[in-house]
């Protein structure tokens, strides 16, 4: 049983201090505020082309007003390449940005995060939530839903209500916990009842929501009930030791808000069999095992166009169910030394994160003691079919929402969020269908899309001015930039798009949060050199 599973009760908070006591800590939290500009009187952004978040092309020039990190007017200031008089645009305020030729957007939301790592007593010493915050920060997310609070709920809560306060750099956070019947680890709920209790006893501490692994059918059909009964919304892992008693259609009909990954889903597709075919040496235990299956289960399942592939199509929009498939978290599997060598670990992974993501025999996610051509073939395949179903289920009304449940396989936080625009595009979105799926549709799952997820008057000044269109090309985005040759110089450049992140109406420079990171990743090195390096 581990502190996040008895968080309800608040047992996991004390769990946490023995911990620490025991020389295996809770990540350190964040607590000052040491980045950002803000929040101010009256800010204004002159001039920008707005990329509004709602699927509508962008539109130029534009002057935002901000005043009390709230969004109180858009104007439309002349023509494109042409402003007015100044006499006739909005008041100045008492910060202003030039935004002429630059991109503004509505802050990015990550719908599938987790602030950190489970420790691992052989990663060595864990990075401190400011590295994952302003590395988040720097990539422009702007609001998290933390898919489980392994850190203990009172832990999340505390950085949720310090980020609001804007008394931390960090994004707005959404706090999840792990409803703690998976696989029955927790003995004391045995039952619907005391399922529904527990369920009680989380919304009283403030959580905003749960993350299901599965439980046996009767406790996780009263639990989502429950949760529906509280306004707590949902999201399931379907793990593959509980997949065979309750697909993701199962789920969703039981009122399941959104599934994470895709487990499940091909299950849900499954005609010829009810049980993916695993060989008799097959061991959930082991990590290889577990991932390497993983890959095959799609090719087991209805083609598409199927009748079998529409109909459940049909049922999964009826139900009006969201997809958060975070592509990005096994893109590894595809291509291992691909991702392995991406050019941001040299300066931006932390010392104990980069030791995390080696082959390990228990480390979840370091299955790649044996990772094989075979297995990226499967792999390749894999995505095929699960990109052709989730770009079609948005295709025909489905909302789809961006995760990258960063921090394993070699996935970078904010690196990992960024990958994930990338391969929604590979699976056919538009570069305006990623960006909504970053923006509004992550806030409409999470129910805040009156707050953010949009621009519009009267929302949160959660914003991100663009020295470059990220529409363009999302690879701008990564806080290394992307590879270019300098035709008259004939020399290699980086350039990167995003150069404020403003949340919350505080004005964060990217540069600045960029070189924080460096330096704590630089310090993990020198604090900690028995530690592998990339």
């Amino acid at each position: 049983m581990t502190a996040h599973q008895d968080d309800a009760s608040g047992v996991g908070e004390e769990r946490i201090r023995k911990l620490n006591a025991s020389g295996m800590p809770a990540l350190e939290k964040a607590k000052d505020r040491d980045r950002g500009a803000g929040p101010f009187k009256r800010l204004v952004l002159r001039g920008a082309t707005i990329i509004d978040g709602t699927g509508a092309p962008p539109w130029s020039p534009a002057d935002i007003v901000v005043e009390d990190g709230r969004i109180v007017a858009i104007e439309k200031v002349g023509l494109p390449r042409k402003l007015v008089a100044d006499a006739r645009r909005p008041a100045a305020g008492d910060h202003e940005i030039d935004c002429r030729g630059k991109f503004v957007t509505p802050g990015f939301i990550d719908c599938h995060a987790h602030i950190g790592v489970p420790y691992h007593a052989l990663s060595g010493p864990m990075a401190p939530a400011d590295y994952v915050f302003k590395l988040w920060l720097a990539h422009g997310v702007t609001t998290v839903r933390e898919m489980g609070s392994f850190n203990g709920l009172g832990w999340t809560l505390d950085q949720k209500a310090r980020s609001q306060a804007n008394e931390i750099a960090a994004p707005r956070i959404l706090a999840y916990s792990y409803f703690p019947a998976v696989n029955d680890m927790l003995k004391t709920i045995h039952t619907p009842a005391q399922g529904r209790e527990w369920l009680q006893a989380l919304k009283a501490r403030g959580a905003d929501g749960v993350k299901f692994f599965g439980a046996p059918p009767a406790i996780m059909e009263a639990a989502l009930d429950e949760c529906r009964k509280l306004g707590l919304r949902s999201g399931c892992h379907h793990a593959q030791q509980a997949v065979t008693r309750m697909s993701t259609m199962t789920s969703a009909r039981w009122g399941l808000t959104s599934q994470e990954h895709y487990y499940g889903l091909a299950e849900s597709l499954f005609e010829n069999r009810v049980i993916q075919d695993y060989t008799p040496d097959y061991d959930y235990g082991d990590e290889y095992f577990r991932f390497s299956f993983a890959g095959q289960t799609f090719r087991q399942a209805a083609q598409p166009g199927s009748a079998k592939w529409n109909a459940v199509m049909d049922e999964f929009l009826e139900l009006g169910f969201t997809f958060v498939p975070t592509f990005s978290i096994y893109d590894a599997n595809r291509d291992l030394m691909r991702t392995r060598r991406a050019d941001w670990h040299r300066d931006y992974t932390y010392a104990s994160l980069w030791n995390f993501y080696q082959p390990d025999g228990g480390g979840h996610g370091s299955y790649w003691h044996r990772w094989s051509t075979a297995n990226e073939v499967d792999w390749k395949q894999n995505y095929r079919l699960w990109m052709q179903f989730i770009n079609e289920f948005k295709n025909r009304g489905g909302r789809v929402c961006t995760g990258s449940d960063s921090g394993f396989i070699f996935q970078t936080f904010g690196f990992g969020y960024i990958r994930e625009l990338e391969l929604l595009q590979e699976a056919g979105f538009t570069p305006l269908e990623v960006l909504r799926a970053a923006t509004i549709q992550g806030a409409e799952l999470l129910d805040i899309d009156d707050e953010v997820g949009s621009i519009e008057v009267g929302k949160a000044a959660d914003l991100l001015v663009h020295d470059q269109n990220p529409l363009a090309d999302f690879k701008l985005l990564y806080a290394t930039g992307a590879m270019r040759l300098n035709q008259e110089t004939n020399t290699v450049e980086w350039p990167r798009a995003l150069r404020y992140t403003i949340r919350n109406g505080v004005v964060y420079d990217v540069d600045e949060l960029l070189a924080d990171v460096r330096e704590m990743v630089a310090k993990s090195r020198a604090d900690s050199p028995e530690l592998p390096a990339p």
